[in-house]
Order: structure tokens, then C-alpha cells, then sequence
């Protein structure tokens, strides 16, 4: 094919422009033109020059080749970093469905007005002998301003604007005046504007144990040989995986490559980022929701121009432009935070296997639970395994006991504490020790879960709990069976049956009741509204201001605190039964996670799971700390009811405000799918509700299909893009893909 056109987008500030322009290609540059290029074009009726992004290259052209502008050059410093996002953001668009300037948006940072930082100070231009006859002068004339400012230049090299200003008193415009004269130079230096308080002892002394050392050797060792390796830690909570990531970081930064850590929640961060600061000093940048435009923009620049090594943060410190990026970790590789639930609806943990192979780079995968997905991957050999099955201080996992909440019902406790709980939250209030309280809601959704067998309502044909809606109906949102809500249990007969409700401020308020000594803190999404909510309560945790932390499940992830000798799960069964395919994995994961916070220095650790379903395979792994065990049973039932990652599942999302316009054109893409898959081993479900099925007067609605290969499924995918464009009626519908 001769390169004649290229299609070009040329701005991602505006949604108007949310398409590509195409541009005649020069002779000149006909042979290097690819795809992913930065570029300079004419614009608009004064055909103002401005930067746009080559997305593709065809011989065909879309208007007459005489109407059409010409490509005046190609930037080849902007090339290099935005080139390779660019090629990401494209993939993207591909795999996951969604406009090329959605991805784009999301790997590269919009333009926004933010001015750079100055920091201003003053430096003095004259010679000793010709400052003393201008300083005698300025006396003579009672110039008072001038003399102060001059006495104070040939006092110090440099002196701060703003003591100038402030202290010295002397106005701008008297400044001005001496820079006019050149009797002195106004310096300006950039300021980045820093978002975390980097500050204290950076002194690195830890040494890695023989497992850690083992993994870090085989990784470097491999460093050159491998092409795009990714690997995968998992090892035991407290195994000091963090050391390892630090240690392959070094590595890479002695070869002059810089290195990406994402964590999963904004409250890891300030713990995280310290840790890497007394390693790595102030040559780490982090990035989250929460900084400001400015704080953002300079991270960023600093990323851009070589004046930081590691950038940590959550999904979008993927995208930080790194010119030289040797190394990609992801902590806490299972977490459902990595999973955009905007457009496109990319999973960070296949976005940075992607960036590695574009960059050149390694993927380094960590979790004492990882994800049934990645691990499928390695036991197939895509990722190579690790394994660390003790922690790096020697220290004992903890005990951990289950408490069987139907026991506690029958004995007529009706507390959200067991005896269990009670007694050990006593005595190590006694001993003036920590405990935390986690009450696991992430992916909760209303259910039916009977007290005195624990077996909660279930779809017969899915094999998920069926939700509980307002209406009275219980729902399963794959297929859509729908009952009335029963008066008895369906496994025992029992009237027993009840919804969970229960959240951490009631939780927090009968603890205190029953504990008024104590000191609690509660964590949760309206206690760290404000900017610095996480950091501020974790710190004061940390340095022991409070007995009892109360919190979802950001008071479980990745933190260390020595005191903590008790972990009371009050509610297990809460993410148990939410209606997913992946309930029993968030169980096992959040179970663990949460056992893994107590007894991690010294002292031992105790684990209290309370639950009303004590034999459920979750459970009974996660209270004996067994990965292998709950992996082959969970792995069997996604064999068994054909989920991810025994099979791929394609989920087409729909969503409008009339919710009649939205059923009908959801049945009709159901139709034209089914008309796809007719000569194919593919099964469609749906379309059904979301979970929440209506979102500010806009309604919701999800298809799912499922095939074994994932090739089949992006073809779908496509064939689903391709027939919504042809048809208008669908404009008044917003349609997402999840590619799982």
C-alpha cells in the first residue's frame, strides 16, 4: 500500500473533535510516517498550526486529494514517549471498545491551563568596590528600600523573592528598577509542586533473606534473556514482596531505566511511598485521584524529563511518560480496583503487559491472593511463578478461629460480635494492644441468607445468589431468573431468613457501646472525603492514638502496623453472597488480605472470621491460609459453569434514559449477536439489570457472552461496533465492552 493519506486526530481537550481528520502525506515524508507519530497540521479557515496524532494510514481518501491539507512536519522530540501511548491508547481502543480518543484521554494527559511553579530569587551583579560606592549613594539619597536590599545582596549570594519582599520590605517595582539598572539578576527556577511531604530518615538497611534474594536473582539473572517476560510473586502476607519489587527497581534504574509501581487504593499510598523514599530518595513520583491539577502537571513534567526514576500509583501511573520504562510492578495484582469502569474498560494488569511489549519492559505481578486469572496463566506457562511461603521476619501467620454466627443466634446472641470477638477485642484492650475491625461490603448487593443453615437463595441456573430487590423479587443478574421472595428457606425451611444490614457506623457505634474505654477510629468512604483523609487516620493508628480501627476494605490492603494483634471479620457472608461468579474469590482474597494485618512484628496475631456459612470451600481456605485448596475448587466451578478464565466473557453494556428505547435496542444487539454466533460454540445471556440497574435517571442494562477463544470474542466485539455505528437509533445509547 502507498502511503498517500494519513488519518490524523488533532485535539483531545474537545469531545466536538472526537474524530480523525485525514491530511495528504508529503513525498518527504511518505517512507518514515507510522501510525502513533506526533505531527504539526494547518487547522481551522487560518490554518493555524497545531499538534495532532497520526491513528492511521490509508491510500484511499475520504474527500477530493485537491480539498485536502498537507502534513507540514512530524515533532520528533514529542515521537519517542507519546508515539509509544499512543500505539497503547490504539490497542486499547481495539481490545476493549471505545473511541480513539477515549483511549487517548486515558493514556495521555489533556491539556489543561496550569501554570509551572517559579520559584524567584535575586543575585547581585556588581563588584564589591561598585556595590559600596551604590550602597553609599543610596544612603545619601535616603534611598531606604534600595540600601536594605543591596546591604542584604552583598551579605548573601542569593537571596529569596519572597524575603525580599516580606521581610525587607522593598516593593516589585523597586526591584525592577535595579534589574533595569543591572545591579542585579532576577533567577528563575522551576518548583515542582510536591503532593506528599517527603522528609526524615533515608538511610536503606534491610537485607533480603534467602527466598527474596532467590526470586530477585532469577528475575535480574533472566533480565536480558527473556522477551517481554512477566512474572508472578505470590507469596504468603508479610513476605516482604515490597523488598523484592525494590530490589529489581534498583536493577533497573543502574541501567539507566526507570520503573512503574501501581498500587490498587489511594490509601496505600502515603505507607508505600515512604517505603520507596527511604530507598530511593526523593527520586520517586506518585500520582492519584487526589492531587491537585498543578501536583498532577508536575509530576508528570518530572516523569517527562528524567528527574524521577519511579512513579507510584494507582491504574492511571500506567500512563506516566517515561522515556526509558525498564520495569512495570502491580502490587496486589488481584484487586478490583485495576478494572476501569470507564471508557474504555481496560483491566491495568493486561494494559501494562501491554506497555511492557511496546516499551521493551517487565511485568512483575504481586499477591498473597492472586487473581484465579493470573494464576491460571502461570500454572499454563504464560507468567513465570513464584512462590514465598513464609514471612520475611520470621514471624507466625496468625491464628485464626471461625466463628459460626448461627451457634451465636441459637445461644441468643443477637451482637454483631461473637463471644469470640468480644473476648479477644478485651483482652487486648487489657494488654494495650490494636486490633481492626473490617467489614468486607465491596461487591455487596442485597441478598437472602438464611441464620439457621447459612445457605443463601441461589439462581438454579447460574449458580450465583439471586439480589434482593426493593419490589420484593429476588433477581439473578446473568440470566435474569426471577422468584418472589420466599418466607422460608428453601434448603432447610427455616423463617430465618434475612438481608444484611449493617455498616460501619453502626458497626463503630455498638463497639463503643460495648467498649467505652476504647479508642476507635473508623475508616471508610465518608471519614477520608477530604484530601488527605487516608493518610491522616492511618498515621494516627500508626503512632497508637487509637485501640480500634473500624473500616471496609481499604483497612486491609498492604499496611503494617506492629500492634496489631487482632483482626475481627465481622461479616463474612457479606461478599460471599453478591451475585458474582467471583464472590467466593473476593472472599478468599479479602479474608486473607484482612488475617494477614495482625501478628506481623513480634507479637502473635489472632483472627476471628465470623460467618453464618462456616463450611463454605472460601472460608475454610482462607481461615487456613490455603491458596492451592481454594484455586483448584474455585478453578472446577469456572470449568463447570464456563467462566473466565476457563473461558473468555465478553460483557456489552447498554445504558439510556428512556428505559424503553434501551430494552428494545439491548434485544435487538442480543439478535444480531445470536446471528453471529449461529456456526460457533458461543452463549449469550441477557440481556439483563445491572446490579444497579438505574444511576441518576439513567437505566442499565448488560449482554454477556461467552466462547473459549478471546479472538472470537473481539470479532464480536467489532461486528457490535460496526453494526451500532450503521444505525442511528442508537445514538441515545451508550454502549461499553468488558473484555474478561
Amino acid at each position: 500500500m502507498e502511503k498517500l493519506y494519513a488519518d490524523i486526530i488533532v485535539d483531545i481537550t474537545h469531545e466536538k473533535l472526537d474524530r480523525s481528520f485525514q491530511y495528504r502525506i508529503p513525498e518527504k515524508l511518505r517512507e518514515d510516517l507510522m501510525p502513533g507519530m506526533v505531527v504539526t497540521v494547518p487547522f481551522g479557515r487560518g490554518d493555524r498550526r497545531i499538534q495532532g496524532y497520526v491513528v492511521g494510514i490509508t491510500d484511499r481518501a475520504a474527500c477530493p486529494p485537491e480539498k485536502m491539507k498537507e502534513i507540514l512536519e512530524v515533532q520528533m522530540e514529542a515521537g519517542s514517549v507519546e508515539s509509544r501511548l499512543i500505539a497503547l491508547a490504539a490497542w486499547m481502543r481495539d481490545m476493549y471498545g471505545s473511541t480513539m480518543i477515549q483511549a487517548l484521554k486515558t493514556v495521555l494527559p489533556v491539556k489543561q491551563k496550569v501554570r509551572q511553579k517559579e520559584k524567584k530569587s535575586l543575585r547581585l551583579l556588581l563588584a564589591e568596590e561598585e556595590a559600596q560606592e551604590k550602597l553609599a549613594f543610596y544612603k545619601k539619597k535616603h534611598q531606604k528600600a534600595r540600601e536594605r536590599l543591596l546591604e542584604a545582596l552583598m551579605d548573601a549570594e542569593e537571596i529569596p523573592m519572597e524575603f525580599v519582599t516580606g521581610k525587607l520590605h522593598v516593593s516589585l517595582e523597586a526591584v525592577r528598577a535595579l534589574e533595569r539598572q543591572q545591579i542585579l539578576e532576577c533567577v528563575r527556577r522551576i518548583e515542582y509542586r510536591s503532593p506528599i511531604c517527603l522528609e526524615g530518615d533515608t538511610g536503606y538497611r534491610l537485607r533480603l533473606n534467602a527466598e527474596q534474594q532467590a526470586v530477585a536473582d532469577r528475575i535480574i539473572g533472566e533480565w536480558e534473556q527473556r522477551e517481554h517476560p512477566v512474572y508472578l510473586i505470590h507469596g504468603v502476607t508479610g513476605s516482604g514482596k515490597t523488598e523484592i519489587y525494590m530490589e529489581l527497581i534498583a536493577h533497573a534504574i543502574g541501567r539507566g531505566e526507570q520503573a512503574i509501581v501501581l498500587i490498587p487504593e489511594i490509601a496505600l499510598t502515603y505507607q508505600t511511598v515512604m517505603r520507596f523514599y527511604r530507598r530511593f530518595g526523593d527520586r520517586i513520583a506518585i500520582m492519584n485521584s487526589r492531587l491537585s491539577k498543578g501536583e498532577r502537571y508536575d509530576q508528570l513534567q518530572k516523569a517527562r524529563e528524567g528527574l524521577v526514576d519511579v512513579m507510584i500509583g494507582p491504574r492511571s501511573a500506567l500512563f506516566a511518560p517515561f522515556p526509558n520504562l525498564g520495569l512495570i510492578v502491580m502490587d496486589e495484582e488481584h484487586e478490583e480496583a485495576y478494572q476501569s469502569e470507564a471508557s474504555p474498560r481496560y483491566h491495568a494488569r493486561e494494559a501494562a503487559i501491554r506497555r511492557a511489549e511496546i516499551e521493551g519492559a517487565r511485568v512483575v505481578l504481586g499477591s498473597a491472593t492472586p487473581s484465579v486469572d493470573a494464576y491460571f496463566r502461570a500454572k499454563r506457562g504464560d507468567y513465570t511463578l513464584f512462590t514465598i511461603e513464609k514471612r520475611a521476619k520470621e514471624s507466625r501467620l496468625p491464628e485464626v478461629e471461625v466463628a459460626d454466627m448461627r451457634r451465636e443466634l441459637q445461644q441468643g446472641n443477637r451482637s454483631i460480635l461473637s463471644g469470640a470477638l468480644r473476648r479477644r477485642l478485651g483482652e487486648v484492650l487489657e494488654r494495650r494492644e490494636q486490633a481492626m475491625l473490617f467489614l468486607n461490603r465491596r461487591g455487596y448487593a442485597g441478598f437472602l441468607s438464611c441464620r439457621a443453615c447459612g445457605q443463601a437463595v441461589r439462581c438454579p441456573h447460574c449458580d450465583v445468589s439471586l439480589s434482593l430487590h426493593n419490589n420484593g423479587r429476588l433477581v439473578c443478574h446473568y440470566c435474569g431468573y426471577e422468584i418472589r421472595k420466599p418466607e422460608r428457606c428453601p434448603s432447610c425451611g427455616s423463617s430465618f431468613l434475612r438481608s444484611f444490614r449493617i455498616g460501619t457506623q453502626q458497626a463503630e457505634e455498638l463497639v463503643q457501646k460495648e467498649f467505652p474505654e476504647a479508642r476507635i477510629l473508623r475508616m471508610d468512604l465518608d471519614t477520608t472525603r477530604e484530601k488527605d483523609g487516608h493518610q491522616k487516620i492511618l498515621e494516627k493508628f500508626a503512632s497508637q492514638e487509637a485501640d480500634i480501627l473500624i473500616g471496609t476494605q481499604m483497612i486491609v490492603k498492604g499496611h503494617d502496623f506492629p500492634k496489631v494483634t487482632l483482626v475481627g471479620v465481622l461479616a463474612a457472608d457479606l461478599s460471599l453472597h453478591g451475585g458474582d461468579y467471583r464472590c467466593g474469590e473476593r472472599t478468599f482474597q479479602l479474608l486473607t488480605q484482612a488475617a494477614g494485618r495482625a501478628g506481623r512484628d513480634e507479637l502473635p496475631g489472632h483472627v476471628v472470621i465470623q460467618t453464618y456459612d462456616p463450611e463454605n470451600y472460601s472460608i475454610r481456605a482462607a481461615a487456613d491460609q490455603d491458596y492451592k485448596s481454594f484455586y483448584e475448587q474455585e478453578i472446577l466451578f469456572r470449568r463447570l459453569g464456563g467462566y473466565p478464565p476457563a473461558e473468555g466473557m465478553l460483557m456489552i453494556h447498554g445504558s439510556a434514559s428512556s428505559q424503553e428505547h434501551l430494552a428494545l435496542a439491548m434485544d435487538y444487539l442480543k439478535k444480531f449477536v445470536e446471528a453471529l454466533a449461529k456456526s460457533g460454540q458461543v452463549q449469550i445471556l441477557g440481556p439483563v439489570d445491572e446490579r444497579v440497574a438505574k444511576i441518576n435517571d439513567v437505566y442499565r442494562k448488560v449482554i454477556y457472552v461467552k466462547h473459549r477463544e478471546q479472538k472470537i470474542l473481539v470479532m464480536i466485539k467489532n461486528k457490535v461496533e460496526q453494526y451500532i455505528e450503521m444505525n442511528e437509533g442508537y445514538h441515545t445509547v451508550a454502549i461499553q465492552y468488558d473484555m474478561q
